[in-house]
């Protein structure tokens, strides 16, 4: 009976904003951080560009307005950045709106303080208004015209924008930057790849330093000074903007908790020696790509039941990585490769596998991921990036992740040249597939940073498996060596954590 009696009831109508109310004075202003221009040698693909694929998509859809309100959207097609309005994420809060004749971004003035940044805009055609003024400007859009069809994405949207938009007047649908976003250019990619060696560069440094402080000088690190290190060691790369992520260091128990952070106040603090394992999950955002790893240490003797769980999760680390599976495959499909060896343990882990990241941008992204919740059938596609992390986590003991990056690729070249070349099937060039046969999509490896190998159960592991990791090895020290100064302890702790492993 009270099911069928839900109402809809409008706050904003009968009572204002509620949380403004609650708020009152304490309400701190609304971060006006400066833009900054995202250049083409990063971003691959101009605004205008953009506006076009957008304006053409509305063509199909009959839409007369598109609007943008989430914020990586924005960044993704004004190609700006900023720093400061939401902590580890390069964007600014502004809304974004295009017509046939007129491309907008709704903003403070604070923000558009750069010259490069206001010759960037004009030289787009876009409009820059005040940030208030974008819900006037949708009303007058349908006000002036009556067949005006309004396309946004009730779910990257606020409840106050699409309460003045009538059902008749709404294209609810996944809108036309979030496909662009997700997948990357060839640009975009290179920047990407770029950002991961070097941030290999800056885990090899730290955790020389960490190993030295451990094993050689006898130490107990706090969690806090590992968090602070390791941002100073990103910090001294190149392009370095900020974390892309507050970072996770949780000692023995404290890896168990899924989102720990460490605070020098907090009881749950604890120090690292070799009596404990570490989980260290951690990014960095360049100006040029986005970065984000897990690894599990241990300086000291791991258990014989620790070097089984964390071969098991290795394992299932690969067992996604060395997929082979067709297009239109949707991340759920290849959940289980990660959870196999665990199952069959009768262990599993209470979290997704896998999320988009953006390019220099949010470093969780939809709409892809790779999870056991089958609702999200978006398929993975050429060009978008996803975490590979399973893990295994006991309370009150140990955590273990083993997390890197991928690259989602085709497995032919001819395919990937095409995509490089914004080919598409019709085109002259497309490569010609034989009725009946489907293209297939593999990973490539972003992430450049050693696992360790004396945690490595090698009963566990089949001789693919072992060539897989001395492979990637391989790549890792051929990558980010170079970096390194010649004789430092990075380059020897590097060299050594990269050898092939000793097969019995």
């Amino acid at each position: 009976m009270v099911a069928n009696m839900v109402a809809e009831i409008d706050t904003l109508d009968q009572y204002g904003n509620l949380v403004d109310q609650v708020w009152g004075e304490a309400r701190p202003a609304v971060p006006t951080s400066p833009f900054r221009v995202h250049p083409l040698e990063f971003s691959g693909k101009s605004v205008a560009d953009k506006v076009q694929t957008i304006r053409d998509e509305m063509k199909n859809k009959k839409a007369t307005l598109s609007v943008f309100s989430a914020l990586d959207d924005i960044a993704y097609l004004f190609n700006v950045r900023a720093k400061g309005d939401v902590d580890t994420c390069p964007v600014g809060i502004a809304y974004g709106t295009i017509t046939m004749d007129e491309v907008a971004i709704y903003c403070d003035e604070a923000k558009i303080v750069s010259d490069d940044v206001k010759e960037h805009l004009k030289e787009a055609g876009v409009t820059v208004k005040p940030y208030g003024d974008i819900l006037s400007s949708i009303e007058q859009h349908l006000g002036a015209n009556g067949s005006a069809k309004v396309w946004m994405d009730k779910t990257r949207s606020n409840y106050a924008l699409t309460r003045i938009i009538p059902e008749k007047s709404l294209i609810d649908k996944q809108n036309a930057v979030t496909p662009m976003k997700a997948c990357k250019n060839k640009a975009e990619m290179e920047g990407m790849k770029r950002a991961h060696i070097v941030d290999g560069a800056a885990m090899a440094n730290f955790i020389a330093w960490l190993e030295n402080r451990i094993i050689n000088e006898g130490e107990k690190v706090s969690e806090v000074e590992i968090d602070e290190v390791l941002t100073s060691k990103r910090a001294d790369q190149p392009g370095y903007i900020e974390d892309s992520f507050p970072t996770i260091a949780g000692v023995g128990s404290n890896g168990a908790i899924i989102h720990y952070r460490a605070s020098a106040d907090s009881d749950l603090m604890q120090y690292l020696d070799t009596s404990n394992p570490i989980l260290i999950d951690s990014g960095g955002q360049y100006t040029y790509g986005t970065t984000d790893v897990t690894r599990t240490w241990h300086f000291g003797a791991a258990t014989p039941e620790f070097k089984e769980n964390y071969t098991r999760v290795l394992k299932g680390n690969i067992g996604v990585d060395t997929m082979i599976f067709p297009t239109d495959t949707p991340g759920f499909v290849l959940d289980v490769f990660a959870r196999k060896s665990l199952w069959d343990a009768g262990l599993d882990y209470g979290h997704g596998t896998g999320h988009g990241v953006g390019a220099a941008l949010n470093v969780h992204e939809g709409p892809h991921s790779i999870s056991p919740r089958w609702g999200n059938k978006e398929p993975m596609k050429k060009g978008m990036v996803v975490s590979n992390e399973p893990g295994l986590y006991e309370d009150g003991s140990f955590g273990i992740r083993i997390e890197n990056l991928l690259e989602c690729t085709y497995v032919l070249d001819e395919d990937n040249n095409a995509y490089d070349a914004g080919l598409e099937e019709g085109d002259e060039g497309y490569p010609e597939k034989p009725v009946g046969k489907k293209t297939f999509l593999r990973f490539n490896k972003l992430t450049m940073i050693p696992i360790q190998k004396n945690l490595i159960n090698i009963s566990l592991m089949t001789t693919e498996e072992l060539d897989w990791l001395d492979e990637y090895h391989q790549e890792v020290y051929d990558k980010v060596s170079p970096l390194l100064e010649k004789d430092s302890p990075s380059l020897l702790w590097l060299a050594k954590a990269c050898d092939k492993i000793q097969r019995g």
